[in-house]
């Protein structure tokens, strides 16, 4: 019933009109409360549901259930959805970390990380006390790019012992000049946690990485 009451008529499935600077703006709040609530990977009768609460929040209808008895659910509900999605991301990322681990030129470390050559390089390797300066890419395994040096032109440069264990690890192994792609499981990255709202729970990266130069600090 509360699916049909907030997707009944005939306009409730156009695309609004985004045609003024307020409109847009609203636009975009509905975009960043989207993000919020992404990790309960809602079905579409239950977004329909928070569509409802959303609704009666502002316009003041009276609530269909007690808040204080509720309010304080979400956060456990959260944590349901957000554990079982990180199953389903780990299972896909070790389908991809060992898809990848079969190509040419790639190794897989004790860890689990691979690291896939893709131009060789000539220098030596930092130690994880040195300060890197790369260009990279960085994807979730759909492909969606989260970070990219490369697009803001900016080679990155910090402390190899300051990041993620996956890169502290890798670019070991790297040698000044080298190109290659690092692929992190997600107990070498965010881990069940994620990084909210960029890198979901459980979530395995792939980086694009180029070992520009490294120093000691």
């Amino acid at each position: 019933m509360i699916a049909c009451a907030q997707t009944s008529g005939p306009d409730a499935s156009a695309s609004p009109k985004l045609d003024t600077e307020d409109q847009k703006a609203l636009y975009a709040l509905g975009i960043l409360l989207g993000k919020n609530i992404k990790p309960f990977a809602l079905k579409p009768e239950e977004l329909a549901i928070v569509k409802a609460g959303l609704t009666d929040a502002v316009t003041d209808r009276k609530p269909q259930i007690e808040i204080e008895t509720y309010g304080p659910k979400v956060n456990e509900l959260a944590q349901k959805r957000a554990a079982a999605g990180a199953d389903d991301a780990k299972k896909k990322g070790q389908e991809f970390v060992e898809k990848v681990s079969k190509e040419k030129d790639a190794t897989k470390t004790l860890s689990g990380i691979v690291i896939r050559t893709i131009t060789a390089g000539t220098g030596g390797s930092p130690t994880a006390s040195d300060v890197v300066k790369v260009h990279y890419e960085g994807k979730l395994i759909d492909g969606t790019v989260f970070d990219s040096s490369i697009k803001r032109g900016q080679p990155a440069e910090f402390a190899l012992n300051g990041v993620v264990p996956c890169w502290t690890e890798a670019l070991q192994k790297m040698k000044k000049g080298e190109k290659a792609q690092v692929v992190c499981p997600s107990s070498m990255a965010y881990g069940d946690r994620g990084s909210p709202p960029v890198i979901p729970p459980g979530a395995t990266l792939s980086f694009e990485v180029e070992l520009l130069d490294f120093h000691k600090p």
